[in-house]
C-alpha cells in the first residue's frame, strides 16, 4: 500500500462533501499539474491518503482510500489529464494543521512543506504513521 494527501479547498469541495458520497465515492477532478497527475497514475485501489483542507485552513481532516484507479478527467477540455475516484474512510480526531508539520522535524522532508503548490503528493508510511498519531486516528 502507497500512501498520498489530496488537497482540496473546502468551499469547492471539503471533507463533509466526500463523507456525504458515502462507499460510492467521488472522483479527484480538475488536477492540472503534471506531477501531481503522474503521482495519480501511481495509485492504486486500497492505497490511502490524507484529506487536505487548503486555502485557509491548512490541515489534514481525514482519511480516504483509492477505490478506482487513473482514468481520463471527463472536466479536461484537452483530454491531457486523468483522475481517481477516493471515498471517505475516517476523520481526524484532531485536524494537523501545517503548522503542526512544520513545527515537527521528523516531516520537514514532506512534499507539503518543500513544494506546497502540489496538489497530490506522496506521503511516506513513516510520516504517515506520525501524522496519524499526531491526529489522533488509526494510520
Amino acid at each position: 500500500m502507497n500512501y498520498w494527501l489530496f488537497k482540496s479547498e473546502p468551499n469547492t469541495w471539503g471533507w463533509d462533501d466526500q463523507v456525504a458520497r458515502g462507499e460510492k465515492g467521488e472522483h479527484w477532478d480538475g488536477v492540472r499539474n503534471y506531477q501531481a497527475s503522474n503521482n495519480m497514475k501511481a495509485m492504486k485501489v486500497g492505497d490511502r491518503g490524507f484529506f487536505y483542507h487548503s486555502v485557509n485552513e491548512k490541515r489534514i481532516v481525514g482519511i480516504v482510500e483509492v477505490i478506482r484507479e487513473y482514468y481520463p478527467d471527463h472536466t479536461d477540455p484537452k483530454e491531457r489529464f486523468g483522475m481517481v475516484d477516493v471515498k471517505a474512510v475516517r476523520p481526524f480526531t484532531t485536524p494537523v494543521t501545517l503548522e503542526d508539520v512544520k513545527a515537527e522535524p521528523r516531516l520537514a522532508e514532506l512534499p507539503l512543506i518543500r513544494q506546497s503548490r502540489l496538489s497530490v503528493m506522496p506521503i511516506p508510511k513513516d510520516a504517515w504513521d506520525l501524522i496519524c498519531q499526531m491526529g489522533q486516528t488509526e494510520p
